[in-house]
């Protein structure tokens, strides 16, 4: 049946504009299971992470509906309890938007489905000459990017959104918007992959941009070496002609006052012509001991962005991502068991999937929970993993404090000094990013966590009875 002509301006398949139109001249309408999925994957998409929405959508659809309740077909256990868990709430909003009969959903594991919804990931085709172009699998010499690290290939999830965001915002008015724009966190959580993605952009898409990666100590020897042979003014003039310059792992220049001298001139330098400027460093440049405060200035004259460590979610996205880059799959526990027990490093977490990949490969069968257990095993450091709460309440209990005023805004004595050793152990001993802590303690601003966990760092220094309680803390957490 058709709408009415004058409404038809407002007629969308599936839209509820168009079901309250129908509703007004007592039409009957109803869409297919496959349109009411797909509309609701719209605004689901619109509601979470690019990372989540693909980790736990895909393979999805509508299986059936009847009186009220929407039958919803999973892949697995797994996306089942994670989609009743953390998303349900979202999923009955998307569809109640499109048809408010609905009541409630139902979920239900369908492994031998074929998983009609359309919105699945492309995997990448190898065009025709692909197996020739062995030149783009090497790092360039003239820049030292490494052409696999993309934006691309770059899996996004909460932990790193924001540092995400802006290395994109630079790509639109280079030089002007976040210069510098200084990443931070510590090893393997991906800040190599995205400034160089910043780098492989320009490289690809501005031709007429000069880019170079180069890591802090490779710019201090080429320095050093170059005063030795009397050409410093070459070397000068060597990175000045750089339309973007990038450099990692910034923290190796504290202590060097000459390198740190030449970088101050040469940011001052790059910056007044508005030549982008990217930094990485294993810390906040606050905290960066033995750097000068004049480069801690301009370090965070820009912006200031950290990436944390990836949270469940993203892990289980990105050891996805990998394994599609691969043309590998695994069966879903066993992704969750690798995202469960891998935490903190990406790259220890590639390393395991490609001795996955290569154990699987020598075997010709896919390998067992019990074998990746091994692997990990044999090839990682334990995890220390703990919940934020957990910490909270061993601490809160080690004082005496009630748990809850952990969390108030009380500046009483007795809870202050638990408070700030909680921030300072989720810190130094879990890595927790320092908006993160604020978050998860009341709501308190991420500076507020700063001050608290370098002041327990200064009190240890003349405090041996702290040091002494920390130590009993730490058995505590980890026991």
């Amino acid at each position: 049946m058709h709408p009415p002509s004058k409404n038809a301006d407002a007629f969308h398949w599936g839209s509820s504009a168009y079901n309250v139109q129908a509703k007004a001249h007592g039409i009957l309408f109803s869409m297919s299971n496959r349109e009411l999925w797909q509309n609701a994957l719209v605004q689901i998409e619109l509601g979470t992470s690019e990372a989540s929405f693909r980790t736990w959508f895909r393979n999805t659809d509508i299986t059936g509906r009847d009186a009220g309740t929407v039958h919803v077909a999973v892949p697995s256990k797994i996306v089942k309890e994670w989609l009743m868990e953390k998303h349900h709430k979202l999923i009955m909003k998307a569809l109640r938007g499109l048809d408010s009969s609905i009541r409630t959903v139902e979920y239900a594991v369908h492994r031998g489905a074929s998983a009609p919804s359309e919105r699945k990931l492309p995997r990448p085709q190898p065009t025709e000459n692909s197996a020739l172009d062995l030149g783009s699998l090497y790092i360039d010499k003239r820049d030292n990017l490494n052409p696999r690290y993309t934006f691309e290939t770059f899996v996004v999830g909460p932990f790193n959104e924001l540092a995400h965001a802006a290395a994109k915002a630079i790509l639109e008015r280079p030089g002007l918007t976040y210069n510098p724009l200084f990443v931070y966190g510590s090893t393997g959580h991906g800040k190599t992959h995205l400034i160089q993605a910043v780098g492989n952009y320009f490289k690809k898409g501005h031709a007429n941009k000069k880019v170079l990666y180069v890591t802090s100590e490779r710019f201090s020897i080429d320095y050093i070496n170059a005063v030795r042979a009397g050409h410093a003014n070459n070397f000068k003039d060597q990175y000045r002609q750089y339309d973007v310059l990038i450099m990692d792992d910034v923290q190796f220049i504290a202590n060097t006052e000459k390198t740190q001298e030449e970088l101050f001139h040469l940011f001052n330098a790059m910056r007044d012509n508005n030549k982008q400027i990217v930094f990485s460093s294993d810390k906040h440049p606050a905290l960066l001991l033995g750097l000068e405060d004049r480069l801690k200035g301009r370090f965070g004259a820009g912006m200031i962005a950290e990436i944390p460590e990836p949270d469940m979610e993203s892990r289980i996205a990105i050891i996805r991502a990998k394994l599609e880059q691969h043309g590998f799959s695994i069966p879903d526990d066993i992704v969750q068991y690798i995202a469960e027990n891998l935490r903190g490093n990406i790259r220890e977490l590639e390393g395991v999937l490609n001795m996955i990949v290569c154990k699987s490969q020598l075997k010709g069968k896919t390998v067992s929970q019990a074998d990746v257990r091994a692997l990990i095993k044999h090839n990682v450091k334990p995890n220390r993993g703990v919940s934020v709460d957990e910490v909270v309440r061993r601490i809160a209990s080690y004082y005496d404090v009630p748990e809850k005023s952990i969390y108030e805004k009380t500046r009483k004595k007795e809870v202050v000094k638990p408070r700030q050793i909680i921030m300072y152990m989720l810190r130094e001993e879990f890595s927790v990013s320092y908006p993160s802590i604020g978050e998860k303690l009341g709501g308190r601003d991420h500076t507020t966590v700063i001050h608290s966990c370098e002041k327990i760092k200064e009190e240890i220094k003349t405090n041996p009875s702290l040091d002494q309680e920390l130590e009993h803390i730490r058995t505590l957490i980890h026991a």
